[in-house]
């Protein structure tokens, strides 16, 4: 596999992995469990399998890198914090679908951000396929027509995060372990979960919520590996639009697991996405088989 292929892969299942956690964080919350309680025990099972699975690899823990490591390592961190506090402030004051749309603009701004920070290239074709695939989240999300406040501002400031977390970790050296970034991401969104847990109050959890708390956990670790390793291998305008897959694991996991039939809507744009997707996996297959022209 070529590293563009290997990116791919990476994001469809990170995508896939951070839905099956939402999914799960929803199922417990919709038992009872308050937020910020899911969050924390999430968290904690998190860290640790992050700690457990560093060791392993690593033979030891290298949580506190050196140089120019330091600094993205921060400023990845930051953007997680970021993001994560920004989505969940919108998240509560504004519709869904209305942020939804709002996050779905990433994969177009983490393209342009790479470009005109990192020197990225981005063509046209590449460029078209992208906002193709963006018009196909349109068509099923179709957000209302809200007014713009400064609960849609904290969307954005919640995508501007996001596209800091990126570039910084596209910014790590190969020396880095992936488990470093992930092991600070999770204990970030720990930190988080023990704050509102202070506010929400700590709920009884019996048998099945523990499960669903553990497999959350377990996914969030593999979303959180994939996510870093995708932004070390390829090129961000091939992998980033692949962030679009998460719409299409929900709208399968929702027909799988509640019998909720999307409409035709949904399968109409959910086909324009796989189209652009399939484009662009084509297009970067043909031009790795052209030949290359020996030099003069």
């Amino acid at each position: 596999m070529s590293d563009n292929q290997r990116g791919v892969l990476l994001m469809c299942l990170s995508m896939l992995a951070f839905t099956l956690n939402d999914t799960l964080v929803k199922a417990v919350m919709h038992d009872g469990m308050p937020l910020f309680q899911a969050i924390t025990l999430r968290g904690i099972g998190a860290s640790a399998g992050l700690v457990v699975l560093a060791l392993r690899q690593n033979g030891g823990m290298n949580l506190w890198p050196a140089g120019r490591d330091r600094v993205y390592l921060g400023l990845r961190t930051m953007g997680e914090i970021g993001a994560t506090l920004l989505f969940l402030l919108a998240l509560t004051h504004m519709p869904l679908a209305n942020l939804s749309a709002i996050m779905q603009s990433l994969p177009l701004v983490v393209t342009l951000s790479a470009a005109v920070l990192l020197g990225a290239p981005v063509g046209w074709r590449r460029m078209t396929a992208i906002l193709v695939g963006f018009a196909g989240v349109m068509i099923i999300i179709r957000p209302g027509a809200a007014d713009f406040d400064i609960w849609s501002v904290m969307g954005l400031g919640s995508v501007a995060c996001v596209v800091l977390r990126d570039l910084a970790t596209r910014q790590f050296s190969p020396v880095l372990p992936s488990t470093t970034g992930a092991i600070w991401a999770a204990l970030s969104v720990l930190l988080m979960g023990v704050i509102g847990l202070g506010l929400q109050g700590w709920h009884p959890m019996g048998l099945k919520a523990g499960l669903e708390v553990a497999g959350a956990a377990l996914f969030l670790i593999i979303g959180y590996m994939c996510a870093i390793k995708v932004m070390r291998v390829g090129e961000i305008s091939i992998v980033a639009p692949f962030r679009y897959t998460s719409l299409l694991w929900a709208i399968l996991l929702g027909w799988l697991l509640f019998g909720t039939l999307p409409d035709r809507w949904t399968l109409t744009g959910a086909a324009v996405v796989v189209a652009s997707g399939l484009y662009m996996l084509v297009r970067e297959r043909k031009r790795r088989l052209e030949p290359v022209s020996p030099p003069a």
